[in-house]
């Protein structure tokens, strides 16, 4: 005979244990390995949540008509394209920004303005195609209800903005880059305004003795410019500010050289500036006017916008791909005895080392782990069945699984091996800035690969070639350039140039 209290207990033990994977998911969305907040995190869930309340609205506002929620396909498809057009228009009214979710009054009137945008083009819509659809009154009490659940999500969001800023998780990483009076000055403006959000980790300066000498109010002088760099990637640092005076131009240039590699915004500060610019040339950090010389490649909503193409269009097609890549995974076992999928460690995003996979294309005894001498035409070292499918970057496939998995992106410039050469060069040896190009994920495909840049890369013309295509994408991106980079590449595959 079963327990009751025992079956009752295990139920219990489950829901918990559902309950703590859950948590566990909210947490890894919306805090990073450092611990602080993840600002494209924090956009997709209150942009999540804007859209299941619109969803939620519908069902309500003709419950509290009397009518029935009465849900079906058709009328879940229509409140799902309110749903996204109402998050479009609050996005082109910069809703969607940490800055703006902070301060509640201004949300108030950007929600009632896009829920009043929204309401006329539906009415308009409903008009010219299907007046029956819906009715004028279901149409106001819908808009009623998703304006009141939507202000909901913004005073919530507000709230949780401001408790993660006092604990230290929703702030700006900052450094300081030069010393002297001038730092001095900006840490002391920065510091008296509680605007600013942001936290000073240190200050980077080469000048000694009391060129650099100041009271920076317990802020640390953390090195010289030459550490600069490494530090930003190892310590998660989002914003730069330079005072170095104008007339330090080749100091200047020296730093802005080593930042261009790195995903974070760089300020010159002009609190001390005697040089008077028209206003709309600055930007602001809290009241301290600073001049834009260095923008990361992908904003928060960006990042947002990216990872979910990622993951919604990766996911589907992988199922899509999932019967391809069972025959190539047949093929290659029965083809040569080792191992069906091949791991590289390759160069990732911020210049951080990833496992890439692939097919095995080569012998075992043969493989080239870190790719020191590149495939060419006719190389013994591929197999045959590693031929075909290398022509038709088959073998690519299973970067679908680090595209999912969040290691890659399906666009982006395409990961090298640590020791890739080019005319018997290191790729970063052979051209200055060759970092520059890890300031995005990786992707599975690129816009260099379907400009014909694609395949075998040993010699300095070509890696000049595709680095210079992957930084113009990385200047240019957009959904839309990505979305033709994908419907692009099989084109790019058919032609089959440079791939052995």
């Amino acid at each position: 005979m079963v327990d009751k209290s025992d079956s009752a207990h295990s139920i219990f033990q489950g829901a918990s244990s559902r309950g703590e994977r859950a948590v566990g998911l909210l947490k890894a969305l919306i805090f990073n390995r450092r611990g602080s907040a993840s600002r494209p995190g924090l956009l997709f869930a209150v942009a999540a949540a804007d859209f299941v309340s619109i969803i939620v609205a519908w069902p309500i506002a003709r419950l509290i008509l009397g009518e029935g929620a009465s849900p079906s396909w058709a009328s879940f498809a229509m409140v799902s394209f309110v749903a996204i057009l109402t998050i479009a228009t609050l996005r082109s009214q910069w809703s969607y920004t940490i800055p703006a979710l902070r301060k509640l009054g201004p949300q108030v009137f950007k929600v009632i303005a896009a829920v009043c945008i929204v309401m006329i083009v539906v009415s308009g819509i409903l008009f010219l195609f299907d007046a029956s659809a819906a009715s004028a009154r279901e149409i106001a009490a819908w808009m009623e209800v998703s304006a009141l659940l939507l202000l909901f999500v913004r005073v919530v969001a507000s709230d949780a903005m401001r408790r993660l800023t006092r604990s230290g998780a929703l702030v700006r990483r900052t450094v300081i880059v030069g010393g002297g009076k001038d730092a001095e000055d900006l840490i002391r403006a920065l510091k008296s305004d509680a605007d600013n959000h942001m936290r000073i980790l240190g200050i980077f300066d080469d000048r000694q003795g009391d060129r650099s000498a100041g009271d920076f109010g317990g802020i640390a002088r953390l090195g010289t410019f030459q550490d600069l760099t490494e530090f930003c990637r190892r310590a998660g640092v989002d914003l730069l500010i330079v005072t170095l005076p104008p007339r330090a131009e080749e100091r200047l240039m020296h730093i802005l050289e080593k930042l261009f590699t790195l995903e974070v915004d760089v300020r010159i500060s002009a609190l001390n500036s005697k040089l008077r610019i028209t206003s709309r040339a600055y930007s602001y950090v809290g009241q301290v006017p600073m001049l834009a010389a260095m923008d990361k490649p992908l904003d928060d909503w960006d990042h947002v916008l990216k990872n979910l193409e990622d993951r919604l269009i990766g996911a589907l097609l992988l199922i899509l791909a999932a019967p391809v890549m069972l025959l190539t995974a047949i093929a290659v076992r029965l083809d040569s005895n080792g191992p069906i999928l091949f791991r590289q460690k390759r160069y990732g995003f911020n210049n951080e080392l990833i496992e890439v996979l692939k097919f095995r294309s080569m012998y075992v005894e043969k493989q080239d782990v870190t790719a020191d001498n590149l495939v060419t035409r006719d190389d013994p070292r591929v197999t045959r069945v590693g031929r075909i499918i290398r022509r038709m970057s088959i073998d690519e496939l299973p970067q679908l699984i680090n595209v999912v998995r969040g290691e890659m992106s399906l666009v982006g410039p395409r990961p090298h091996a640590t020791g890739a050469k080019a005319d018997r060069d290191l790729y970063e040896n052979v051209m200055q800035g060759y970092f520059a190009r890890h300031r995005m994920k990786p992707g599975v495909t690129g816009w260099a690969q379907i400009n014909g840049w694609r395949g075998e890369t040993d010699t300095r013309e070509k890696l000049v070639q595709r680095v210079e295509h992957d930084l113009y994408y990385i200047d240019n991106w957009s959904m839309f350039l990505d979305l033709y980079i994908l419907a692009m590449t099989p084109v790019s595959l058919l032609k089959g140039k440079n791939a052995y």
